[in-house]
């Protein structure tokens, strides 16, 4: 029997690398001091952990609290709306002005699962860009099968309103969602998806996209990116997105990659 093909090593580049969207608290595999130090070691500067339920939107942002280089956001995902209290409302009130709390989310409509009702979906998104709004901070923003309802709600938090705008991450959503919310001044994010053979779609928004509207982000534990698909996802892989995503971009990798890293920081405005 022939021996398996060995995977080829993690790209290594001068320019550095933020993850941009990674969920830390659901590593399963991973150690997490051995990964945050691969990621380091590989390149990445700095990593944004993610929040998306009232189970951790605490533990995110202690974890966040106590780890170098690794900043966070506080937000409920639109599968968990339902649990959306006056609790969770008054800890996010109180965590948000924190520095190393970077964005509300991650929030938005997800009618893909339906895992929480749609109007409670929309009554809590809603909610929470208006907190985002008061603490002027951007958003991270999760969009699944519901283009026009995102559209109609954010169009009701223009830039006067929602200064900072936001990302939406992970994009997946019809070209007509792109331009409308690129038109917006918001952000979006790629991740492994775009590697995947039947992402085509996704990389023609990688295509659409202008450089200076683009994020890189894994979904670490989720979305691993070819040639590492089947392993559980993290941060130190981003490089692999990287370079899918300058082959779209017709751009040497290095080139989209200083781009990229003014995109993040403009953004997110690290301390």
């Amino acid at each position: 029997m022939g021996q398996k093909k060995a995977k080829p090593p993690i790209p290594l580049f001068e320019t550095p690398l933020i993850e941009s969207h990674c969920h830390l608290d659901y590593l399963g595999q991973h150690d997490l001091d051995e990964l945050l130090k691969k990621s380091f070691d590989q390149g990445i500067e700095k990593i944004v952990t993610i929040s998306v339920s009232p189970d951790n939107i605490e533990s995110v942002f202690e974890l966040s609290k106590n780890q170098d280089r690794v900043y966070c956001t506080q937000g409920i995902h639109p599968h968990e709306a339902k649990g959306w209290s006056d609790k969770i409302e008054a800890i996010m009130n109180k965590n948000l002005p924190e520095k190393h709390v970077l964005a509300v989310g991650e929030i938005g409509l997800d009618y893909h699962y339906d895992n929480s009702p749609r109007d409670k979906q929309r009554e809590v998104f809603e909610r929470q860009l208006q907190l985002a709004c008061d603490h002027d901070l951007p958003v991270v923003i999760h969009s699944r099968d519901a283009e026009q309802d995102t559209m109609d709600i954010l169009r009701n938090f223009n830039s006067n309103k929602l200064k900072r705008r936001g990302v939406i991450h992970s994009f997946t959503s019809k070209i007509e969602l792109a331009e409308f919310v690129l038109d917006q001044g918001f952000y979006l994010g790629f991740n492994g998806i775009i590697t995947f053979k039947s992402a085509e779609k996704v990389r023609k928004a990688v295509q659409l996209c202008p450089m200076d509207r683009l994020l890189l982000e894994t979904d670490a534990p989720f979305l691993t990116p070819v040639p590492y698909r089947g392993r559980e996802n993290a941060p130190y892989y981003l490089p692999f997105v990287a370079e899918k995503m300058a082959e779209q971009k017709g751009c040497e990798t290095e080139a989209l990659l200083a781009q990229v890293y003014q995109n993040t920081q403009a953004l997110f405005q690290f301390s």
